[in-house]
């Protein structure tokens, strides 16, 4: 089973991608490393298969889409987060970290040859039609999926704004498909939401575009202003079915609520290559108590900021596991030939811990209550459950996934609620304590 995300007209950032993107070319920006004999000889095999294929097969084939393919399936098996971006896939890539592109808002993953709905972006087509999370799209414009790449699927639910698609849907324990027909939008993705709960700010973060760190400053300064300087109970940071995305914004919004210490670090094949991240002085929010909801849709980047305010005892953690996708993707441009989506590190939280197949376990656990027809759905493999992901101390130190299910209704929220409770003194934690980070 291949699983591969992105978003529909969006591009491989993906569910729960931790991303850097390097402006040097692939042979500049690598180091060199001389090939055994044997692999040349392997080399000279694949030439070989390559000239036989593009002589001999029934039909003529085309060329660049053959070693299109070589390419991307030498890059997906190593592991589910690295891939082969084409031209036009790479520039879809680029105008999504800006935080605007043209689609259906809906993130998906390749699934058993079928493509899985991952979430629906909040105020989209998808998520006004009522697509949710572990849908399994089985016919886009009555034509079956099964048979195409995750790329060639979202290709056919691409169309001019205005324009419609129709989705053929199958649920868990449900017979009957579910038929959405669907108006596509311009999709301008709002990253971070912000809204006042009497005395507490509820900064709601979507995904780590380019817009993350200004839109959650903004916010803060709103809230701030909204429910008076001197009137702030604290502040919940939603990190919920969040799926990550550039590795900066994760580090900013880490920086935004400490005033000194370590964020992250990355850690290479090559010692040389660690770097650490580092808050510069500044609280934005001036030290407020801090409550960081997160599930088992929280991914990555996510994590990053959710392990870097735990082991700073700056907020505490509540909620279910988190996903467990402890890598960092680095995207290698290839001049006009599109780009290189490459595991290049794996990313330490401050105290050194390693969250890959793991997750971030939460200081409170907090249960949402799932309706019944949704149960056995809500819950996401995690990173620990993708074939061919990076191991993290052996299978037995590793953990799935949680509940991935946020109710619609906030006043149904039990997670949300704890939040509150803990920010009103109700509940204990690290919350209610205003600490200087070490």
């Amino acid at each position: 089973m291949r699983k591969l995300s992105l978003l529909i007209l969006g591009a491989a950032i993906g569910a729960g991608g931790a991303t850097m993107v390097s402006q040097t070319s692939l042979l500049s920006g690598m180091s060199a490393v001389a090939a055994s004999a044997d692999t040349y000889r392997q080399l000279s095999l694949f030439g070989d298969v390559f000239e036989k294929v593009r002589t001999d097969y029934v039909e003529k084939p085309d060329e660049s889409k053959l070693v299109e393919s070589a390419i991307n399936g030498m890059l997906t098996s190593l592991d589910p987060h690295s891939s082969y971006m084409d031209a036009k896939s790479f520039r879809d890539m680029q105008v999504q970290t800006r935080g605007e592109f043209g689609g259906l808002g809906i993130e998906v993953t390749m699934e058993d040859g079928l493509v899985k709905v991952v979430t629906p972006i909040d105020e989209t087509p998808a998520s006004r039609a009522g697509i949710l999370a572990n849908d399994v799209i089985t016919h886009i414009n009555d034509e079956p999926v099964q048979g195409l790449n995750l790329n060639q699927a979202v290709d056919k639910m691409r169309g001019p704004v205005n324009s419609s698609v129709t989705l053929k849907i199958q649920r868990k324990e449900s017979k009957d498909p579910v038929v959405v027909k669907l108006t596509r939008e311009t999709i301008k993705v709002r990253p971070v939401r912000a809204r006042a709960e009497g005395d507490i700010g509820v900064l709601r973060v979507t995904q780590f575009n380019e817009q993350t760190y200004e839109g959650l400053r903004s916010g803060i300064e709103k809230l701030t202003s909204d429910i008076g300087a001197d009137k702030v109970a604290g502040f919940v940071v939603d990190l919920r079915n969040n799926p990550g995305g550039l590795l900066d914004q994760a580090i900013m919004v880490s920086d935004a609520f400490l005033e000194r210490g370590e964020i992250v670090s990355t850690r290479s094949r090559n010692a040389e290559d660690t770097q650490r991240f580092s808050a510069k002085a500044g609280d934005l929010t001036k030290g407020k108590p801090l409550v960081v909801l997160v599930n088992g849709g929280s991914a990555s980047a996510s994590e990053i900021v959710a392990g870097a305010l735990q082991d700073h005892k700056r907020a505490t953690v509540l909620g279910t596991r988190s996903f467990g996708k402890g890598s960092v993707q680095t995207i290698i441009p290839l001049g006009g030939n599109g780009a290189v989506r490459l595991t290049t590190a794996r990313y330490y939280t401050p105290s050194g811990r390693s969250i890959q197949a793991k997750g971030i376990d939460p200081d409170i656990e907090v249960l949402q209550d799932v309706p019944d027809e949704l149960k056995g759905k809500d819950e996401t493999k995690g990173e620990a459950g993708l074939r061919g992901h990076l191991q993290n101390g052996g299978e037995k130190e590793e953990r799935g996934g949680s509940s991935a299910y946020v109710p619609p209704d906030p006043a149904k929220d039990k997670q949300l609620l704890a939040a509150y409770d803990l920010l009103h003194g109700v509940r204990k934690g690290a919350a209610n304590t205003t600490t200087t980070p070490n």
